[in-house]
């Protein structure tokens, strides 16, 4: 049993900073996709995004992936400031020729907005953008560990589109239950 509750408290701190290491490369700073590197342009998208208000997302596909009967699917993904990540969801996109287009209304107290798009070939196989990770569009009064508050409606200590914001903190306060579980399981023993 004692090797059980080792191997909890391992898993846990590795999975306490995976919101972090997920999220922070430039806190604050939008992740967009490069205009070399994927078969399609950002014709729309709002940001910052900002809670309770629509997020749109346009993209156009490059004229050889449309050619060659390419389609596309598109997965987002909200975190919220507390350091919860909603699970990804596939998107119905509007389609109009080469722009396919999505939208979501963001939750109060969201960090950001992840995205990402799957190409789907002609012959069924498929490749994501970006590959293993996710783009990104900050909310407009965000939260980050490392560097605090952040966003152009974050002003006097609170966020001004939402001024009932909740404290951080969740996902310490569930690391350190945690801990204490297996703590408390390996001295059953």
């Amino acid at each position: 049993m004692r090797i059980n509750a080792l191997l909890t408290i391992f898993v846990v701190s590795i999975l306490i900073p995976l919101h972090a290491m997920a999220s922070d490369a430039n806190p604050g700073t939008d992740v967009n996709p490069s205009n070399e590197d994927v078969p399609f342009t950002v014709s729309e998208r709002t940001s910052p995004s900002v809670d309770g208000r629509e997020w749109s997302l346009s993209i156009e596909m490059d004229q050889d992936a449309y050619d060659n009967g390419t389609t596309f699917q598109i997965t987002t993904q909200v975190c919220t400031n507390d350091g919860v990540c909603d699970p990804p969801v596939l998107r119905d996109a509007g389609v109009s020729e080469r722009v396919y287009s999505v939208s979501l209304t963001p939750p109060s107290d969201h960090t950001y907005v992840n995205w990402r798009v799957k190409a789907i070939y002609d012959d069924d196989s498929s490749t994501n953008f970006p590959q293993g990770d996710w783009y990104k569009t900050w909310s407009s009064c965000h939260y980050q560990q490392d560097s605090g508050w952040g966003g152009t409606d974050y002003k006097d200590g609170e966020c001004a589109s939402n001024s009932d914001e909740t404290l951080p903190g969740f996902g310490a306060l569930l690391a350190v239950g945690s801990v204490s579980l297996a703590v408390a399981f390996t001295r059953r023993d």
